[in-house]
Formats: structure tokens, C-alpha cells, sequence
């Protein structure tokens, strides 16, 4: 090799060593890599679940009154506050009372008068009749007796229809209500001029005992719902998010007949008896629908349910600690596991944390089951 050199074999010894020191320092990661995984692992179970429908809901009053005088006057007193929980009959608003009760005495007068006249003209008509009986009076005299008396019968009638109308306008000026609920944002004040079926109610109340929760389901579901619902009364849970407590318990009342063709979506409505009053109009809640149970399904906690291109999978824990990659089905979830139709069987052993350093193959160590206790496949 001619011209070749010592000189130049020099830096290509340096080169040599330096590409063989970067690998030898690449190499321990890899090595480190290939250890076990501490993963956290739970056991597969099979056991019985309610089937359920899950959607979000927005409370609904019972019955919503708005509370309209039916007569003009001047508001003497307001026998509640506003927000207070009032009972039906229970008064509420007192309207200045004289004018329709002057109206009243008067229409009563034109009644006693009319009845005397009317009595006084059955009298006269009796009498001309038993004179024409016995050829003494004229057909005439008797046929004007015969009109005065029910000219002043109908009169007094109409007197009698007008004193009832009068007793009607004074009694709506005691405005009571209609219903048992709570009242809302009062729009008069004592003094002010109340106009009988005013555009603005006084008051609105609403009846919060018991109360409606409204959800939407898709179409695809409705047919299991009218199924389940003819074989027995379907139970309706209300949880308000945020709050510790209980659920709010109902049944299925209510399922609209027509599907809302721009969603397809259906409403539903849930009936509570809110006899602790926690549900309140316009409020959103989580509504869970119970159609029917589940005898012996599969369910896995739903942590460890991965998605990935070909559809949901799960990391499978073998009996030499090695996870396999393995397809499943999933349904529904319910209190944070979720239904596997497809792809386990009860026993096996299942990664719920951990999976995203993991890929088919891999060695596994269990740092700790889910129920908090050191786990290993079975």
C-alpha cells in the first residue's frame, strides 16, 4: 500500500477507540432495560353486575306555577318571604279588598230589589189570571202581568249571576296556593298597582316534592329499555357531583314518544321523592338508569383496559411473569371496573399499571396488587 504511513494509522487507531468507548457506555441502558418491570397486577373476576346506562341530567320542578292576580288592585300584604317553602291554600298576597267589596254589596241590593219586584209581579199575574178565569179581566191586562213578572224573574236571575261574580273578584283578591313548593324572586312590593293578568308573575313556585331528573339516551338503547321496563319498574340514582353523599334514589316514570331525529336521542325522566329536598331545579346531576343484572361477567378494573390501533387490549400476567399482548371486547363500566365480553377468563391476572414500559414478552415483578397486598399471577 504505498504511501501508506504510520502518521496515518494514528488517527485511525484514536477513532477506533473512541466509536468503541460511545458503544460500550450505550450498553448498559439496554441491559438495565431488559430487567423486570414492577408493574401493579389484578386478578380477573366473574361475578354479577347491574346493566346500566349512564348519562348526565338536569333536575326538573314537579309542577311550575306562576302566580298571576286575576284582579286589579293595590297590594296590601305579603303573608310570605320569598325562598320560603309554602303549602297549597296557604295565603300568599292580600289585594286592597273595598272596591269589589262595594261592588258586591251593590249587586246584592239590585238582587233583593229585583226579587221583590219579581215577587210582586207573580202576584199580579196570579191575580189578573183568576179574574180572566171568570170573564172579569181583559186577555190583555193579563198577558202584560204574565211579561212584567218574567221580565223581573230574568232580572233577578241576572242579579243572582252578577252577585256571584262579584264574590269570585273579591276572593281573588286573597291570592293563596295553588301548590306545595318554594317560592321564588318576588317581582311586587306592598303598595304597588297590581294589573289582573299582568305579563310579569308576582311569584313563581315551584313543586320540588317530588321532583323530575331528565336524561337523553341514544335510540340504539330504547328498545332494551321498553323491555326491561314492561317486565318491571325500572330504578332511576341521582348523584349530585361534588358531594359525598348518597345518591338520590327514583324510579323511571316518563319516556318521551318521539326521537329527537337531529341527535337521536330520546328523553327520559326519572320520579323522586326528594323528601330531603338535595335535588334542586335546574341543577345537573350524573343519572344512572338500571336495566337488568349480569350473571356471571367478566370484569377487570378499568385501568386496565388499553386502547391501541387494532381496538382495546390487555397485558396478560403469565405463570413465568411474562405479559402477554391480548385483545378484548369491553362493555360497559360500573364503579371503576368495566365489563370484558370477549378475550378473559375469570382467574388470570391482568396489569393495571404500568403497561406503557411494557411490550409482548417482557418479564414482569409485582410491586403491589390493587387491593394493596403483594399479588402474583395465579
Amino acid at each position: 500500500m504505498r504511501g501508506y504511513t504510520f502518521a496515518h494509522a494514528v488517527p485511525l487507531i484514536v477513532v477506533l477507540a473512541l466509536v468503541s468507548g460511545c458503544t460500550g457506555k450505550e450498553s448498559a441502558p439496554t441491559a438495565m432495560a431488559q430487567g423486570p418491570v414492577a408493574v401493579l397486577v389484578a386478578p380477573v373476576e366473574q361475578k354479577t353486575v347491574p346493566n346500566q346506562l349512564r348519562e348526565v341530567g338536569t333536575v326538573e320542578a314537579y309542577s311550575t306555577v306562576s302566580i298571576k292576580s286575576r284582579v286589579e288592585g293595590h297590594l296590601e300584604a305579603i303573608h310570605f318571604k320569598e325562598g320560603d317553602y309554602v303549602k297549597k291554600g296557604q295565603p300568599l298576597f292580600t289585594l286592597d279588598q273595598r272596591t269589589y267589596q262595594a261592588a258586591l254589596d251593590q249587586v246584592n241590593a239590585n238582587l233583593a230589589r229585583d226579587v221583590a219586584r219579581a215577587k210582586q209581579a207573580d202576584t199580579d199575574e196570579q191575580r189578573y189570571a183568576y179574574l180572566l178565569k171568570f170573564g172579569v179581566g181583559s186577555r190583555e191586562q193579563y198577558d202584560q202581568a204574565h211579561a212584567q213578572a218574567a221580565s223581573l224573574i230574568a232580572a233577578a236571575a241576572a242579579d243572582r249571576a252578577a252577585v256571584e261574580s262579584m264574590r269570585l273578584n273579591l276572593a281573588y283578591t286573597e291570592i293563596r296556593s295553588p301548590i306545595d313548593g318554594r317560592t321564588g324572586h318576588l317581582s311586587n312590593h306592598e303598595g304597588d298597582l297590581i294589573k289582573a293578568d299582568a305579563d310579569t308573575a308576582m311569584v313563581v313556585i315551584n313543586q320540588i316534592e317530588p321532583i323530575y331528573v331528565d336524561f337523553h339516551i341514544p335510540e340504539s338503547d330504547l328498545e332494551q329499555v321498553r323491555q326491561d321496563m314492561q317486565k318491571r319498574t325500572l330504578e332511576v340514582d341521582a348523584a349530585i357531583p361534588g358531594q359525598p353523599q348518597a345518591p338520590e334514589h327514583g324510579m323511571l316514570s316518563f319516556i318521551e314518544n318521539t326521537v329527537d331525529n337531529t341527535t337521536g336521542q330520546i328523553l327520559l325522566k326519572g320520579l323522586f321523592q326528594n323528601e330531603a329536598r338535595r335535588l334542586w331545579p335546574g341543577l345537573y346531576v350524573n343519572a344512572v338508569l338500571t336495566l337488568h343484572e349480569i350473571p356471571n361477567a367478566i370484569v377487570v378494573p378499568s385501568q386496565a383496559i388499553q386502547n391501541g390501533q387494532q381496538g382495546s387490549f390487555v397485558f396478560v400476567v403469565g405463570h413465568d411473569m411474562k405479559v402477554q399482548s391480548r385483545p378484548v371486547v369491553a362493555g360497559t363500566s360500573l364503579d371503576g371496573q368495566t365489563i370484558v365480553e370477549r378475550g378473559l377468563a375469570q382467574g388470570e391476572t391482568v396489569v393495571t399499571d404500568g403497561q406503557l414500559r411494557l411490550a409482548p414478552g417482557m418479564t414482569v415483578k409485582v410491586k403491589e396488587s390493587l387491593n394493596g397486598g403483594a399479588g402474583s399471577p395465579s
